[in-house]
Parts: C-alpha cells; structure tokens; sequence
C-alpha cells in the first residue's frame, strides 16, 4: 500500500519562512505506519520544494495535516488529488480538529481528529483490508447519506513513549533543515485566551522518558550538527525533569546548540539556567504576550510587566538570547499601546521579536467570544497568520492595528539603524536577521498592497471608541 503524507506551505511571508521547521505529526504517522503496519510513506512537507503529482496521483491513500493559516492550500491540495483519480484523502491537524465538517465539504473522505495516531493506523488497516465499517474509530469524522458522521472523540495519548521517535528522513529533501525539531512532551496547564493548544492537547502535561528523549537527542546529533529546536509548548514546565534531561545533555557530552520555548518564570530557577547555559542554550522564545497589564490580565497570562523585564535582563546576564514574541490588538490596546511595546523591546534589548496581531483561530476562546460579538471580518483562512488584521479591534480600527500593529512595529525594531548598529558591535548573526526580517517587512507590503487597500477603505475610518490610555511603562527604567 502506497500512503503520501502532505503538510502544506503557508501563504506568502510569514514569521517561519527564512526557518523551515516541519510539524512533527507527520514524520511521527509516518513512523507509526512503519512500525506497525511496514509501510514506509512519503512525506511531503512544501516549504522544501513542490509536490511530485505523478508520485502523489499514484498513491493509495493521501494524508494532509493543516492548521489555519495553510487550510486554503490544503484545500487546493485535495481538490487536485480528487481530480487525478479516486483516492482516499484524510485530513488532519488543529484547523479541521475544529472544523471536521468544512473539510469533509470540501471533499475530504476521513478528518482524524485530535490526537489521533493510534486511530490513523486502525483507519489505514481496515481500508487495506477493504474493510469500510468505520464506526468504531474514535475521532473520525466522515460522510454518510446526505450528513455526516463525528465518532466519539480520541482519547489523549497517555504514555507518550508508545510513539515512536519522528522519522525525518521520510521527508522529502529532508537534508535541507538546518534546524531539528525534538519533542519531548503534550499539554499545558495555563488557559491563555487566545490559544489552541489546551483545547488539542488538553491542561495536563505529559512527558517522555528522559532517557528515551536522551537516546534520540544522540541518535539526531550523530547524523546532523545542525542545531535542535525543542517543540515543546513550554520546555521547562516541570523544571525537576528539565534539569535531568539536561543534566544527560552533559553527562553524555552532545555538545548540542539548542532553542526552546519556556516561560518568564524559568529566571526563577538558578540551578536551571546554570544548566541551560553549560547545555548549550542558545535562545529562549518568550512567550511575553504584552506590557499592558489589563491585556495580559484580559489574556490570563499570569504574568507581569516587571516579571517580562526581569527575565529578558536575567537571561542575558546568563549568556542567552531572547525573542520575544508579543500579541497585540486586545480589547485593552491601542495604538499608544503598540508604539509602548516597541520602546520597551528596544530598550530592554530583547534581542530578536514578533510583533503578531491577535489572531482568533477557529477552537479558540478568541475565535467564540469575537464571533458571538459579530466582530470576524473575514474568514479567508490565508489571512490567519498573525500578521493580517481579520477581527475588529475595540480602541482602534482594524487598519490602524494592521499598521502599527504588523507593520510600524516590525519596521521600528528592525530598522536598518539598528541594523548597522549590529555590524557595528561585531554582532554578525544579528546583523544578518535584523537585515533579512528588514527585507520581509518590505515584501509583506508589497505582496499585500490589495489587502492594505481594502483594509483601508473598508475599515480604516475612525470611529467612537474607549479614549486611549497611556501605558504606566518600564520603559524609562532599562
């Protein structure tokens, strides 16, 4: 049985495109399909070239995993494998999770949804065996008569090492990811408003083995130096089991380069950054959110303004980069708020950012409460990418966010003064991603000059709102 598995390109710029990081589910179906059923499949993941539509039009069974932001490809995807000839497409990821009856609409045969890759396997075994009784597996979503038929939902893997290490190499042109990804548990116990990921993977963390995670880590570094990007939502949510796996990261002397996601509160925890540093730490991504302490109430980020100074001041006396990733356009913010929001990046010398619109992706607390409100523009899932306004704001209109929001703020932090303010400092690898996001900023205008426009006619009048407030800053304080 010949199985191709898809993950599709996002659209345009966008903050991934210079790194191109695979998804980890396919590579992981992929492996599964191996080990359980001795089917080795073809991944296509389109960031690192084409899809080969003879080899596709020629497969058994197509799979293609989509968030939002690549829905509109995945689509585009289907519609084409449909028209080469009659083969079983099934669709998954957090966008059709959310939205299994949009998919099935479109022409999907199967949406697995959730964590579903015990299930993807039972559903391959029984289309092999021609068997087309589906009612028993869980998370499937499928057509029957003129509706449609959504199983009971999967439940959550437990025992995350009865998955097996993801399979890059089934990647086509995998030699060309200069950045792998490992990951090394599920969940997150914090509700932040505008988040999907407790809602696909629940609020209770779970882990791998730390010497199965160990032994991959080896495995990876042996055939790649290439540094490693821990996919985790939050690397160091049990800190007793992060500080043993890095621990082994130095007892077995990886000499690894590697970036992590993690929370403000990890300056907390001496000991961990001390072996963060010595395993060879080279970035955090902090999720930091917003400097407006009502905007990271309203997003229940359970953090604040002082916390986001501390960390940023602390990491770097530890040798650690940070970038920061903020989410701006909440019901608290307004255009004072965005121009706060990049003093205090600059001035804090956070070092590399991503100023991101808030986005209401479908699942989402966001997506209901701004859809209950009628305040969605448009649903051009293309557009939902963090950087195109699709929602209307409450203290500013939408184009005034687009603006200042995805724009203004990336031009003001990535200036070319402070590009040659890197290269002053002798800071080359600053310097070269100062320019290239430089460069992209640029190239979003220019390949969005008709969504600009239309923005702009459409919503760019100002109308009665809440009157502005200034933020109480840190600003003056670096």
């Amino acid at each position: 049985m010949k199985v191709t598995l898809i993950e599709p390109k996002a659209p345009g710029i966008h903050v991934y495109s210079k790194f191109k990081l695979p998804r980890l589910g396919l590579p992981l179906l992929g492996a599964m399909l191996q080990r359980d059923l001795g089917i080795r499949p073809t991944i296509y993941f389109q960031e690192l070239g084409g899809l080969d539509w003879k080899d596709v039009a020629s497969s058994d069974l197509v799979g293609i995993s989509t968030i939002t932001t690549t829905a509109l490809e995945a689509y585009a995807i289907l519609e084409r494998v449909k028209q080469a000839g009659d083969i079983p497409v099934v669709m998954g990821g957090p966008h059709v999770t959310f939205l299994p009856e949009e998919a099935l609409e479109r022409g999907a045969d199967f949406v697995m949804r959730g964590e579903s890759e015990f299930a993807f396997i039972e559903l391959v075994k029984r289309i092999r065996a021609g068997d087309d009784d589906f009612a028993s597996i869980p998370g499937l979503s499928y057509p029957s008569g003129d509706g449609f038929v959504h199983n009971p939902s999967t439940p959550r893997v437990q025992h995350l090492d009865d998955l097996p290490w993801p399979d890059l190499t089934l990647i086509r042109n995998h030699e060309k990811i200069r950045v792998v990804p490992v990951l090394t548990s599920r969940g997150c116990p914090y509700n932040c408003k505008f988040c999907s990921v407790t809602k696909m993977f629940g609020r209770r963390y779970r882990f791998r083995d730390t010497a199965d995670v160990l032994d991959e880590l080896e495995v990876l570094h042996k055939r790649s130096r290439h540094s490693i990007f821990f996919y985790d939502d939050n690397f160091t949510a049990n800190p007793r089991r992060t500080k043993d796996l890095l621990r082994g990261i130095i007892d077995r002397d990886l000499k690894i380069r590697w970036t992590a996601q993690a929370r403000v509160d990890v300056v907390r925890d001496e000991e961990m950054l001390d072996l963060m540093r010595d395993s060879g730490c080279m970035f955090l991504y902090l999720g930091l959110e917003s400097i407006n302490p009502r905007t990271l109430e309203s997003y229940r980020k359970e953090q604040t303004v002082q916390d986001i100074a501390d960390a940023v001041k602390i990491l770097h006396k530890y040798g650690i980069k940070v970038h920061g990733m903020f989410v701006l356009g909440s019901d608290e913010d307004d255009v004072n708020t965005i121009k706060d929001t990049v003093r205090f990046a600059r001035s804090f010398r956070i070092d590399t950012v991503q100023f991101m619109v808030l986005t209401p992706f479908p699942g989402t607390e966001t997506y209901e409460e701004l859809a209950a409100q009628d305040r969605i523009l448009l649903e051009d899932w293309s557009k939902y990418s963090g950087h195109h306004v699709v929602f209307d704001p409450l203290q500013m209109t939408p184009y005034q966010l687009q603006k200042e929001g995805s724009i203004r703020s990336m031009r003001r932090f990535y200036s070319l003064w402070r590009c040659w303010m890197q290269g002053m400092r002798f800071r080359w690898w600053n310097m070269f991603t100062y320019a290239y996001a430089h460069h992209a900023i640029h190239r979003f205008r220019s390949r969005n000059k008709d969504f600009l426009k239309d923005l702009k006619q459409r919503w760019g009048r100002v109308r009665a709102k809440v009157p502005p407030r200034r933020l109480g800053g840190l600003e003056n304080d670096a």
